[in-house]
């Protein structure tokens, strides 16, 4: 299979692609030198990277950079400094449809950072003019390394926007240090050594007509809701944004260790609120105080950054909750505020939780609990007349159907999702299908039995029944068929 889909890759590139996506560079052999490193002690990654995500080097220039297709995840690796700190992607655009790309960068083990350190994304034409206003994510206060994200876009639709014909784009990933410095410079007092990538490329399609306004609603409940209590239920969070664990509104808990980030994802649909609070536990020993200990980021769909919060701790218990945010609408694109421009389209927005890796030298390595309150408010509405499809397809779809009833969903991802406004048609109609599929295959197994009984039947009465046999002997139509194969426990079934 490796074989196979390295020889597609050599068949859809051009020579000048292949070999920058063959040839190693600095930052790969940084990182392929530290996967070894951490195999061989058997540390775990501090990121999981997604499984179906293909592997690319990042280009020095813009020249020999690999070209990303919508709807797909890449994995690649950016050096600390000079040329290696400042990688080119190419994406081919039409004139409709906004891309949106993302990256993730994830500090190997052992790393360190600093206050201002982080990662900068832009989205430029041939004239090297951002097509966008550049995003950038800081380790900030908590000084901890964790995976952080950045995002930026190329939008349509609008004469407020630049980058509007179709043609070849750029995509500039850069590491950034104190100042905004980029480079040489970024790394002064930091870490040196690599840190890997996860590339989220995402295609919106433009609309069938121009939307009704041009501008973010203004008017919207901005009021803390109360707090939701009730006994928590058991959710482990993932390790990265493809495995984040699937949450419905309501109280969760986990735990989470120093050093560790958790991934959960809850559906939002269009028209809806969204608001979350994290509570950390208490510990029963050490003591001291962290400033910033524990960390809470929420990303939308596009994993684009939306708002944190952060909280201290001391061994005491502490909360942290997310200011309201607006009903999520496309309207919402066009406001100044980049909290309220990222609450743009509906589908499944990530809560990312971090607690400090010094929280350990305090109050030892935990785990330490960690409660998550999720509400969801407000009536689903009708979304935005889209021309054409998104990549990937189910990006801005809120899933529906979740094991209410169960504790705990076994790994992290596992398990749907429920939103206010799905109705849970989704999960009823795997029922429905579940229960239709069981029911005509046993249908048409009985049926494929008697058949063969009944041919057996009258083979026997047209043959002559031997002069030595007894006057007794049961015919054999009559004859108990052989019990079918699930009575015997052969094959195996898979669950939902």
């Amino acid at each position: 299979m490796a074989t196979a889909a390295a020889a597609a890759l050599c068949l859809i590139l051009t020579p000048a692609e292949r070999a920058a996506a063959a040839a190693p560079g600095p930052a790969d052999a940084w990182t392929t030198t530290e996967d070894a490193r951490t195999a061989a002690d058997g540390t775990p990654g501090p990121y999981a990277f997604a499984e179906d995500a293909t592997t690319v080097k990042g280009a020095a220039d813009t020249t020999d950079s690999v070209r990303l297709e919508p709807g797909h995840t890449y994995r690649s690796s950016i050096g600390p400094a000079g040329r290696d700190g400042r990688l080119y992607y190419l994406l081919e655009l039409d004139a409709d449809s906004t891309a949106y790309v993302s990256a993730t960068a994830v500090p190997r083990p052992g790393a360190t950072v600093s206050y201002a350190d982080g990662l900068k994304v832009s989205l430029q034409d041939g004239n090297s003019r951002n097509c966008s206003s550049s995003g950038t994510a800081h380790f900030g206060a908590t000084q901890s390394p964790h995976p952080i994200a950045a995002w930026a876009s190329r939008e349509t639709g609008g004469k407020q926007y630049a980058c509007q014909t179709a043609g070849t784009y750029y995509v500039v990933v850069e590491r950034t240090g104190a100042g905004g410095a980029t480079g040489s410079a970024a790394t002064a007092g930091s870490s040196s050594r690599a840190w890997d990538l996860e590339l989220s490329y995402v295609s919106e399609p433009g609309l069938r007509k121009a939307p009704g306004a041009t501008s973010a609603p203004d008017i919207w409940n901005s009021a803390s809701p109360e707090a939701l209590t009730g006994v928590p239920k058991h959710r482990s969070g993932g390790a990265g944004f493809g495995g984040a664990g699937s949450l419905r509104p309501g109280v969760w808990e986990d735990d989470i260790s120093p050093g560790q980030t958790r991934f959960y994802k809850v559906p939002v649909d269009w028209g809806q609120q969204f608001y979350a609070t994290a509570d950390l536990g208490s510990s029963s020993r050490g003591e001291g105080q962290v400033g910033t200990a524990l960390t809470m980021s929420l990303y939308n769909p596009v994993r684009g950054f939306v708002d944190d919060v952060g909280s201290g701790y001391d061994g005491g218990q502490r909360s942290a909750a997310l200011d309201p945010l607006p009903p999520v609408a496309y309207e919402n694109r066009y406001a100044l505020d980049d909290h309220v421009s990222a609450m743009r389209f509906a589908g499944c927005y990530y809560l990312v939780v971090h607690l400090a890796a010094q929280v350990a030298d305090r109050f030892g390595e935990g785990p330490i609990g960690l409660t998550l309150r999720v509400r969801v408010a407000g009536a689903a509405r009708t979304g935005p007349a889209y021309a054409g499809q998104a990549e990937p397809r189910d990006v801005f779809d809120v899933p529906a159907g979740d094991s209410d009833d169960a504790t705990d969903d076994g790994e992290a991802g596992d398990g749907g999702v429920v939103g206010t406004g799905g109705g849970g048609r989704s999960g009823t109609m795997k029922l429905v299908a579940a229960g239709g599929i069981g029911t005509g295959s046993l249908l048409m197994l009985t049926l494929g039995i008697w058949t063969v009984v009944a041919r057996r039947r009258a083979v026997r009465l047209r043959r002559p029944v031997p002069e030595d046999a007894e006057a007794d002997t049961a015919p054999a139509s009559l004859s108990t068929p052989a019990p079918a194969p699930w009575e015997h426990g052969h094959g195996a079934t898979r669950g939902w």
